[in-house]
């Protein structure tokens, strides 16, 4: 693999593979338990390429059937800006932009909002997407406007495992994509 680009040394903690147990809900569908696992990795070059997947777990706690997947790529323009260009296999495409930071804690705040979202003809209606994360030294917390899913990623790492906390919303309703992580 290729030395990280150093213009994302910032983000380095990102990197590897986010993975755990959620729980879904929203007004029009049943409730629902599921896993995902989120991917940063990167080619040496200075953006990160993302992949997200989504699989139901059944009522005996096997996996069911794919739930949703988005992929891409996050850029880092200049300090304190991010960029996210994601397709998702619904015929959805976006484009968010907004600003990552370090609180006094350590935690990053990455706070996304959609510029641009595009779609085949035969997808659902989206108007807007976003995210927003906060990552602790213990938690990493998916937070949006309106809760549609939540979950608890973990990433083993060479010391103790990361816990990621996180929340989604559902498509149609999401102004902000909402992140958050810690070193």
């Amino acid at each position: 693999m290729p030395d990280l680009h150093p213009d994302l040394a910032h983000v380095a903690h990102l990197l590897g593979t986010w993975s755990g147990r959620g729980h879904g809900e929203y007004p029009t569908i049943d409730s629902f338990d599921y896993v995902e696992t989120v991917t940063f990795s990167h080619v040496g070059k200075p953006f990160l390429r993302y992949e997200q997947r989504t699989r139901r777990i059944e009522s005996d706690g096997s996996l069911g059937a794919p739930l949703h997947a988005e992929t891409g790529y996050w850029r880092f323009p200049v300090p304190g800006r991010v960029e996210a260009v994601l397709s998702h296999p619904t015929g959805v495409t976006e484009v968010e932009e907004g600003s990552i930071t370090v609180r006094s804690d350590g935690a990053t705040v990455i706070d996304l909002a959609s510029t641009s979202v595009t779609l085949t003809a035969s997808a659902k209606s989206v108007t807007a997407l976003g995210r927003r994360t906060i990552r602790s030294r213990t938690a990493w917390r998916w937070r949006p406007s309106v809760s549609h899913c939540s979950i608890t990623w973990r990433r083993p790492s060479l010391g103790s495992p990361t816990t990621v906390r996180a929340e989604h919303v559902g498509l149609q309703s999401s102004p902000r994509r909402l992140l958050g992580f810690a070193p």
